[in-house]
């Protein structure tokens, strides 16, 4: 990648900047605690940790309070960390909204497949990378070609069958999580999500960027990054917290209703989520019950296949959701027309 990009150095062109060049500190703090908390807390909840709930409130309110001293800073012609005429522009709000969506199912789909790989079918870390090749690999050959051969298709038409796409090869990857024994099973979901990741890559950058003057592109592009990083880390923290969250819950109850286990033992189960709730292999499992009776060992080791296919399902519908809300969003990308590219705009901010 750094061979490319250094390749690609002479197609950039320095465009002059007549903005204030200080340093909006307090913008700064308020966007990093605001976004930072959001994600803080949910991985504070994924560990099982105490106030949740003022974690994500603090994240919120600062979220909140950054908008509005973009907006104050703005009005007393002060300088700010993010231009908030930069949201002016519809096509801009449109596009970061789906850049984040398409992030958020990115991230879910990062976390939920490892450990499906890794602690469902026992693959080491190569074999699990190999497995989910298909995903990256379709991602990229299609937002090559579809970045060459869109002609006139509209951006927004293309947008909404990526996010089409994406959706469908969660919805066929999920059934398959309690039934598939190889990562083989995995190809088809994992090429077809892939594809319509692809297809948004190709056409989201330009879409939010294009309407962009020269001279705030660079500062849009960062925002659009910005947006995207968000996304990422909140897939990758909502799906992991949600997963755990089934898991405790779905083992739990299968405990209580289970026939084989003593009262004692089905107290000791929901003891040990309550503090510790983790995804694990059976084989981890089977050393940890090591020395139970075989009955019991059994039992708990089939409650921790079903559990945890459940979870991991779960987990899924968060990839899911993102996936279907973008070809919602889309709708209003149609109605709008579509920006023209700018000169210096095509190829920025690919992360």
């Amino acid at each position: 990648m750094i061979v490319i990009v250094l390749f690609g150095l002479k197609l950039v062109r320095d465009v002059p900047y007549t903005g204030s060049r200080s340093v909006d500190v307090v913008g700064a703090v308020l966007s990093v605690v605001g976004m930072g908390g959001i994600v803080l807390g949910i991985l504070v909840w994924q560990e099982g940790g105490e106030s949740v709930a003022a974690i994500l409130a603090v994240g919120a309110f600062a979220l909140g309070a950054f908008v509005y001293w973009l907006a104050r800073r703005k009005r007393e012609g002060k300088p700010t960390l993010i231009d908030p005429d930069l949201f002016r522009s519809k096509p801009y709000r449109l596009g970061i909204s789906q850049q984040a969506l398409q992030q958020i199912a990115l991230g879910g789909m990062m976390i939920a497949l490892p450990i499906y790989l890794q602690l469902v079918l026992e693959y080491n870390a190569i074999e699990a990378g190999v497995s989910i090749a298909p995903l990256s690999l379709s991602m990229f050959a299609v937002a090559l070609l579809a970045g060459r051969k869109a002609g006139k298709r509209r951006p927004s038409a293309i947008i909404r069958v990526g996010f089409a796409l994406v959706a469908a090869g969660i919805v066929v990857l999920i059934p398959i999580v309690p039934r598939a024994d190889s990562g083989w099973y995995l190809l088809i979901p994992l090429l077809i999500a892939g594809s319509g990741l692809g297809l948004l890559v190709s056409q989201l950058n330009d879409y939010t960027l294009a309407p962009i003057s020269e001279e705030r592109v660079s500062e849009a592009a960062g925002v659009n990054s910005a947006a995207g990083s968000f996304g990422l880390s909140f897939g990758l923290a909502f799906a992991g917290a949600i997963m755990l969250a089934t898991l405790s819950i779905a083992f739990t109850n299968k405990a209580e209703a289970s026939p084989v286990l003593t009262p004692a033992e089905q107290q000791r189960v929901a003891d040990v989520l309550e503090h510790d709730a983790e995804v694990m292999s059976n084989t981890q499992l089977s050393k940890q019950l090591a020395g139970q009776p075989k009955a019991t060992q059994a039992e708990i080791i089939s409650i921790n296949t079903d559990a945890r296919h459940l979870a991991l399902q779960v987990a899924l519908l968060i990839p899911l959701l993102a996936g279907l809300a973008g070809p919602l969003n889309s709708f209003r990308m149609v109605r709008i027309p579509d920006p023209t590219p700018s000169n210096p705009v095509e190829g920025v901010a690919l992360g």
